[in-house]
């Protein structure tokens, strides 16, 4: 099929895929990605997507008679290989920028080094043990709370590049753009949507949890480097995810 011929939609979805994970795809136009900012209503379908496949994967090691904490890390790696730990890489550089820096300048220096600090290696260390426990006790109860979880983050990512500016006049989230409120509201609906069906009710408690990070987030990226970054964007998702799967627990308990 022509690139010209290929629906808006399906192009949109096809680079929120190219942005998001590292899954072959087939490959898109140049024109396409200029349609960055308006493709994010797709985010959470691709969540849903990566969240299949990593169930896919913990269900099938549980189904193998592997342990459910065998389980939950296998999950876990299956998260970080199709997305290319972009949003550990996120939140690890958020870390040692926010909490390694005296001022913006410093603190945006730091997030654009390879290098990794004690920041980050504990935020890393801290969060994935956590969303291991997680996965753990909620992989033997089916994998919807693990495609809900990692649908209803991916919408958070959206919200913040509508209302927190950019940091910086380079990187990827500004070359990806803002995005328009109705963009952001379809990709919200579409997460929710898939929660309710697959979880119930208890995707709106979640949802207040979701509001509450990317709150938290902007308030504290505006005061530490005047706004919001592709590591800020990969941090606010990946805390996201963790606090969901922790409301899906105790909701369950």
């Amino acid at each position: 099929m022509k690139s010209d011929m290929i629906p808006s939609f399906m192009r949109d979805i096809g680079v929120a895929f190219c942005l998001l994970t590292r899954l072959p795809m087939p490959a898109l136009p140049t024109a396409a990605f200029e349609r960055g900012a308006r493709s994010v209503w797709a985010y959470p379908l691709v969540g849903a997507t990566l969240g299949m496949i990593a169930g896919g994967v913990g269900a099938a090691a549980l189904f193998l008679g592997m342990p459910a904490g065998i389980a939950a890390g296998l999950t876990l790696a299956a998260l970080m290989l199709t997305t290319g730990g972009m949003h550990e890489d996120g939140l690890a550089d958020t870390a040692d920028g926010f909490w390694g820096g005296f001022d913006r300048d410093r603190r945006l220096e730091i997030m654009k080094d390879s290098q990794i600090g004690t920041y980050g290696t504990l935020s890393l260390i801290v969060t994935s043990g956590l969303r291991w426990a997680a996965l753990a006790v909620l992989l033997p109860t089916g994998i919807a709370p693990v495609v809900a979880a990692a649908c209803l983050s991916r919408a958070a990512m959206p919200v913040m590049m509508l209302y927190v500016p950019h940091a910086r006049g380079d990187g990827l989230s500004h070359s990806v753009g803002r995005p328009a409120l109705r963009v952001v509201l379809l990709g919200l609906f579409i997460a929710v949507s898939v929660g309710a069906v697959l979880m119930g009710p208890v995707i709106l408690t979640a949802l207040l949890v979701v509001v509450g990070v990317v709150l938290a987030a902007a308030k504290l990226a505006h005061h530490k480097i005047g706004g919001q970054t592709g590591d800020v964007l990969g941090a606010t998702q990946l805390v996201a995810e963790l606090l969901i799967l922790l409301t899906f627990i105790m909701a369950l308990s």
